[in-house]
C-alpha cells in the first residue's frame, strides 16, 4: 500500500535497528483518510470470506478495526481487553500475550457472549512484530469454537519471526506494508 509506505518513510521515527514509532499518524493520533484506506485494503484482501465479526485488542487496534468494519458491512468489532474492571463479564475468553513494545506480558479477555462458534473472525492489529497478539487472539477464538479467517496487519516487521510464524501455522496473515530491514535510521521495505 503506496499511501501507507510513503507515510512511514516520512512521518515514522526509527530507534535503533527494531523500532519504529508512527504515533503521529496510526496509533496515537490518526490519520483518518489513512484508515479509510487501510480498510478498503483489508476489504479487498478478505473479500472473498463471509465475516461476522472483527477482533482486535484495544487501544491502537480498535480505530483500524472500527474503520474496517464500515467495509464489511459494518459487521460487530469486538475487542479484547487488557485491563478487569467491575464491568466486564465475569464469564471470560483469556489468554497471555507478551508485548515486544512494552516488553512485558499481560492478560486479554473477551466477553464469551460476543464470540461465538459460529463466527467467522478476521483479526485487525496495527503491528506484527513477534506474533504474540495474533496468537493470543487465536487462541480466544480457538475457546471459543469460533473460525479465524485470517489476520489483517497495518505494518508487518518482517525481519521479526512473527509473520514467519502465523504463516507456518496456515494463517492468512495480510500485511499493507511489511518491513525489511531498519539499518542506519533507513526503512526498507519487503514489497
Amino acid at each position: 500500500m503506496n499511501l501507507l509506505k510513503q507515510k512511514i518513510l516520512k512521518d515514522g521515527c526509527v530507534f535503533g535497528d527494531d523500532i519504529i514509532k508512527v504515533d503521529s499518524f496510526l496509533n496515537h493520533q490518526i490519520d483518518v483518510t489513512l484508515y479509510n484506506e487501510i480498510g478498503k485494503a483489508f476489504k479487498e484482501r478478505f473479500s472473498q470470506y463471509d465475516i461476522t465479526k472483527i477482533l482486535t485488542i484495544e487501544a491502537s487496534g480498535i480505530g483500524l478495526a472500527a474503520i474496517t468494519a464500515q467495509y464489511f458491512n459494518n459487521i460487530p468489532v469486538v475487542f479484547a481487553k487488557k485491563t478487569e474492571s467491575l464491568n466486564l463479564d465475569s464469564d471470560i475468553y483469556s489468554s497471555e500475550v507478551f508485548s515486544f513494545t512494552k516488553n512485558k506480558s499481560y492478560k486479554i479477555m473477551v466477553s464469551k457472549k460476543y464470540i461465538n462458534p459460529n463466527d467467522k473472525l478476521l483479526i485487525i492489529d496495527d503491528f506484527l512484530a513477534n506474533g504474540k497478539a495474533i496468537l493470543g487472539m487465536k487462541e480466544i477464538i480457538d475457546q471459543a469454537n469460533a473460525t479465524l479467517v485470517g489476520a489483517g496487519i497495518v505494518i508487518e516487521k518482517g525481519f521479526q519471526e512473527g509473520g514467519s510464524i502465523l504463516r507456518s501455522m496456515g494463517i492468512q496473515v495480510e500485511s499493507l506494508a511489511s518491513i525489511k530491514s531498519i539499518k542506519d535510521g533507513i526503512i526498507t521495505f519487503n514489497n
